[in-house]
């Protein structure tokens, strides 16, 4: 059998090496024997005629000049070689090439979730400007700090300690004291209150007929011999839900805190109970973002029963939706209800299943900048991307500056020179990557994302012209936070009813809470029979 091609690449490496050390120990003799201090100061005149090392030198030059001739040679045989049983070089290098910048690849600059990080995660890097300013609140800052009550539930008085010991404190102690500062300690009481109720019947009655005594009857929601209260549920669900604690952590808290006994079946069946009590405001929520001018929607995978579900969110800074789906694509949008009847402006990744909705649609912006960033450190020598996302803070920039002085919209001519600056990058881009071969399967994220920018054009600058289009999706991102959060914790949903209670109670709070209800506040109120409130401004 014929011996394997050696690779040439090593050789080439190898041989350098060998020169390299070889030409360092004939400048290190020739400095001795010229008396150069350095090798700065070296110079071939300074070399006598017909010295050795010169000799030595033009030998080895010419000697590694052949060597590299033949390696030269080898390399396009060996090249020759592998393409006639099948193999590509610069197909296999690509290929690499790209093997290694997925490698490369995180939560910062790509689309990957923070989760796939691990123990690598990258230092944060924020893109934010320095402005000099100190750290902290700024002058004019308004401040918060804690109220003062209004009345105290407990008062405690603290005399003079020589005075608590004299024999005359009882006939000081009318009058003689007066208060010289006051100081609050707010603190919260953990404690169990039980209820009793008892149905009465009368023995007799003068005005019964026939026997007929009349008895009272337990109010609505006393069903069975010992059972929980609605604060109990409430508080219960609340730590599982918004508080995203595990069942059987709750179960422990509350235990602890109340000495209330309550198994994890119990607590999942609180807060589906919870998920009763709120239903009745979804389907206001749910209509409410139909009707909104711009919306935000986004999904996440969750493991629910054993499988991946998709949440759905749909959102806008004043109500949130959400759903669970087997699906992540056009059954899953349409299970969730909003976007088949939405109008408005649509805002979201470049997911192409949203371009099947009827609606104006809008690109988070956020997305792009990660992307630009990851093709900037895989690809130093392109000057496209850096160009790019440049440009996406330029136009973010004169929005923001427009708004501030009170207008809802740049001049005509920054709109031309901005959309003229598109197409330039666009070209240069281009040139940078242009397509590849037909015959080359795979065009690479970066070529992706150039023909994916060129092609949602109107899409990614529609911030600047419609002042109520944000710049990015982060509202329908921090809706779906509190999803990674929960799973993160409880390592999954145990049903698929378990799942949609939870994605019931957080639709309900975090509108609540965008109407500056509180969360308890809000579920209690859905228990007196009125969700509502998180509808209505506080």
């Amino acid at each position: 059998m014929r011996d394997q091609p050696r690779i040439s690449v090593a050789g080439d490496f190898l041989s350098t090496r060998i020169m390299r050390h070889r030409y360092k120990d004939i400048r290190r003799h020739s400095r001795k024997d010229t008396g150069c201090e350095s090798e700065r100061d070296a110079n071939i005149d300074d070399i006598p005629e017909g010295d050795a090392h010169v000799d030595e030198i033009l030998e080895e030059i010419e000697r590694l000049k052949e060597e590299n001739r033949r390696l030269r040679k080898e390399n396009e045989i060996f090249r020759k070689e592998l393409e006639m049983k099948g193999f590509q070089i610069d197909s296999i290098l690509e290929k690499n090439k790209i093997l290694e910048n997925r490698v490369r690849m995180n939560s910062t600059n790509s689309s990957k979730p923070p989760s796939t990080d691990g123990y690598r995660k990258p230092a944060p890097k924020s893109r934010r400007v320095k402005t000099g300013m100190k750290r902290g609140g700024q002058p004019g800052h308004a401040g918060h700090h804690m109220p003062v009550p209004e009345k105290s539930d407990e008062l405690i008085l603290h005399h003079p300690g020589r005075c608590e010991g004299c024999v005359r404190f009882k006939e000081c102690s009318g009058t003689n004291f007066v208060c010289k500062e006051s100081r609050f300690v707010v603190d919260i009481v953990m404690s169990k209150k039980v209820i009793e109720h008892r149905v009465l019947r009368a023995e007799r009655c003068p005005l019964a007929d026939g026997g007929d005594v009349p008895e009272g009857c337990f109010p609505e929601g006393v069903s069975a011999h010992v059972q929980y209260g609605d604060t109990v549920t409430a508080v219960t669900g609340l730590l599982s839900t918004h508080g995203a604690v595990s069942c059987s952590r709750v179960s422990g808290l509350m235990r602890d805190m109340f000495d209330i006994t309550l198994s994890p079946g119990t607590v999942v069946s609180m807060v589906s109970r919870c998920a009763r009590k709120v239903a009745p405001a979804l389907e206001t929520i749910k209509d409410e973002i139909e009707k909104s001018p711009v919306g935000h929607f986004d999904e996440t995978g969750a493991r629910t029963a054993g499988r991946l579900f998709w949440v759905h969110n749909s959102s806008t800074s004043e109500f949130t939706y959400q759903t669970i789906s087997r699906k992540r694509g056009l059954e899953g949008m349409s299970d969730n209800g909003v976007l088949p009847k939405f109008k408005g402006t649509a805002i979201h990744d470049c997911l192409k299943t949203y371009w099947k909705f009827n609606v104006s649609h809008g690109i988070c912006n956020a997305h792009i900048l990660r992307e630009l960033k990851g093709i900037e450190e895989m690809e130093p020598n392109h000057v496209w991307p850096r160009l790019f996302r440049l440009f996406l803070l330029s136009m973010k920039a004169s929005r923001e500056d427009a708004q501030g002085n009170g207008s809802d919209m740049l001049p005509i001519g920054q709109l031309r020179e901005f959309d003229e600056r598109f197409d330039r990058i666009m070209n240069l881009a281009n040139r940078e990557r242009p397509p590849p071969p037909a015959d080359v399967k795979g065009k690479g994220k970066e070529r992706a994302l150039i023909e994916r920018l060129s092609g949602l054009k109107a899409a990614v600058c529609l911030f600047i012209y419609d002042f109520e289009v944000p710049f990015d999706n982060n509202q329908a991102e921090r809706d779906l936070r509190n999803v990674k959060t929960k799973v993160k914790v409880s390592g999954c949903f145990r049903s698929i009813k378990g799942g949609q209670d939870y994605l019931d109670v957080m639709s309900y709070l975090s509108t609540g809470r965008k109407h500056n209800v509180g969360a308890f506040p809000a579920l209690m109120a859905a228990f007196d029979g009125n969700p509502q409130i998180v509808l209505q401004w506080s």
